[in-house]
């Protein structure tokens, strides 16, 4: 179902059952996938690649070239995964020479008015609250939650599961299962409620909490912690994930509120 007011070139490829509104532009290097619906005022660009059952809010601009000064005018992509939904007036810029592509994950959120830059990597089931402002090169792994109005630096890494309050300023990498928020950005604790509703258990989520009593409440510096956790913390897929976020982390971990 196309509009006839909308422009959708004729060499865009659109899926099955996919809804178009009226005052929609879609640009020839396109992919639509099945059922995705698409409402009115939406620009598609030159490099969108958007998967099934995903809904494209009024106002969204999906691959526009990158903000960024070095871009070239290279063929490079946006790619959206299946059931994501893209709320009013939220843009997602197409990738640059560095990775070739900007990537958004299945079944996620990104609310009103967020940015996502080019060469961002979001994985599955990621939520961007209202206004919330990602900068080159930023990856968030999956179920991640950026609050509204968060900002967050270029080539910065959420771990996945973390929760990052309202209004923060995100200048260091973010590990995995907790909260951080206040200002400067710290450690706030774990998310327990998203863990819980996510099905981890009570011994998950007690493991999780002793590695981050190691980490930000022992006393030690980042190197001695991390030993303590590989030598005391039995091993789990959770405590692999944290430990590896940490040493392989480019610009530091947030730091503990009483650091």
């Amino acid at each position: 179902m196309v509009q006839s007011l909308s422009s959708v070139h004729p060499d865009a490829k659109i899926g099955e059952n996919v809804t178009i509104g009226p005052f929609v532009t879609i640009e020839n290097d396109v992919v639509i996938g099945d059922n995705t619906y698409i409402y009115p005022n939406v620009v598609i660009m030159n490099g969108a690649r958007v998967g099934k059952n995903c809904r494209i809010f009024p106002g969204a601009v999906i691959s526009a070239i990158p903000q960024d000064l070095k871009f070239r005018g290279e063929e490079t992509t946006a790619e959206i995964g299946d059931g994501t939904t893209i709320r009013e007036c939220a843009t997602v810029n197409r990738g640059t020479a560095a990775k070739g592509k900007t990537i958004v994950g299945n079944n996620c959120l990104l609310m009103a008015y967020s940015h996502t830059a080019h060469d961002c990597i979001l994985g599955s089931n990621v939520i961007l609250g209202n206004t919330s402002q990602l900068a080159g090169e930023v990856e968030v792994n999956d179920y991640a939650i950026l609050s509204g109005g968060t900002l967050v630096h270029q080539f910065t890494q959420i771990g996945k599961h973390a929760m990052i309050q309202g209004g923060s300023r995100v200048n260091k990498d973010i590990p995995p299962y907790i909260i951080v928020g206040r200002e400067p950005i710290t450690y706030s604790g774990i998310n327990i409620v998203g863990l819980r509703r996510r099905g981890f258990d009570n011994e998950k989520i007690s493991a999780i909490q002793e590695i981050y009593r190691i980490l930000y409440q022992s006393g030690l510096n980042y190197k001695e912690a991390v030993k303590q956790i590989e030598e005391t913390v039995p091993s789990s897929a959770e405590k692999e994930s944290i430990v590896s976020f940490i040493l392989n982390s480019q610009r530091g971990i947030v730091r503990g509120y009483f650091e």
